[in-house]
């Protein structure tokens, strides 16, 4: 797409996500995603209500009346965000692609981490590492990475979810809030989330298109896999071939499911035709 265009892009994503993050996200955000203590911000004087615990003794002796300590939430936070730009991601058949979707919600996320002045980074992957942007603050650099995520020409086709969890043990030192945002079509990575999210709060956004979930009787069809190209004719009249294909997708949002859950990440699961605002929203309220 030209400049104009994309420019034009960007800003419309820029007012729709702000606005949710300004008015329906920024609080949850805030209070899902702790800071890494307390620090001692003041003294001041003691008013009624006040926790006794938190007396200054020291100040009160030395000026005969009772001060009290203040303490304020350490913020200073890294969000990570963890895309699949492989070629599944450009599959829609509603209004949508999977990866104008996913860039919605990755747009939401930055634009709440940046009302909460935390620093915010973007990772790319395919079957290969593709763009990695360290985190900084700033609203010009979350536009840098909405401007990545719509014009972005990934040079692989395939998904391989292990390779950027591996990526970020060597970028990131301390923990982060990592959102991996995928269509999770790929297996054997369990290993190494289990490593990422002992280090990091992590969470997997899965999000599927409805007819990957399951297909209609429209006769026999040729299906192509994105990611390798290859070609299959398909016999929708069969009852049982409609069967399996919804069988293969149950199987992989269980091992999604499965294999997040029991390394202790969170999930969340959405589908292009649906509100990712109340599935987020709900995420965030179930996790305070």
């Amino acid at each position: 797409m030209d400049t104009k265009e994309l420019l034009k892009k960007v800003r419309k994503i820029e007012i729709k996500t702000r606005r949710l993050s300004d008015h329906v996200f920024g609080g949850e955000y805030h209070s899902t995603f702790k800071g890494r203590g307390m620090t001692f911000s003041e003294v001041r004087q003691y008013q009624y209500g006040d926790d006794v615990r938190a007396i200054d003794w020291n100040v009160t002796a030395r000026y005969n009346e009772p001060f009290v300590k203040v303490f304020e939430e350490e913020r200073e936070l890294t969000l990570m965000l963890v895309i699949d730009v492989s070629a599944s991601e450009i599959f829609g058949t509603q209004q949508q692609f999977k990866r104008e979707y996913l860039t919605e919600i990755a747009a939401t996320l930055s634009f709440s981490a940046l009302q909460n002045n935390d620093k915010v980074g973007l990772l790319l992957f395919s079957d290969q590492i593709e763009l990695y942007i360290p985190p900084k603050k700033g609203r010009f650099h979350i536009l840098r990475i909405i401007r990545e995520l719509l014009e972005y020409e990934p040079l692989g086709s395939g998904t391989n979810i292990g390779l950027p969890l591996e990526f970020l043990f060597g970028v990131l030192k301390k923990k982060a809030i990592v959102f991996l945002l995928s269509d999770f079509m790929d297996k054997g990575y369990e290993k190494t989330l289990q490593i990422a999210a002992k280090k990091h709060d992590l969470t997997g956004i899965r999000v599927y298109d409805p007819r990957e979930k399951s297909i209609p009787n429209i006769g026999l069809v040729p299906m192509q896999d994105s990611e390798s190209g290859a070609v299959r004719w398909i016999n929708t009249q069969s009852k049982a071939q409609r069967l399996r294909y919804e069988k293969h997708f149950q199987l992989l949002s269980q091992d999604f499911e499965t294999i997040f859950k029991k390394n202790g990440a969170g999930t969340l699961s959405c589908s292009v035709e649906e509100s990712y605002v109340k599935r987020l929203l709900g995420y965030f309220k179930a996790r305070i």
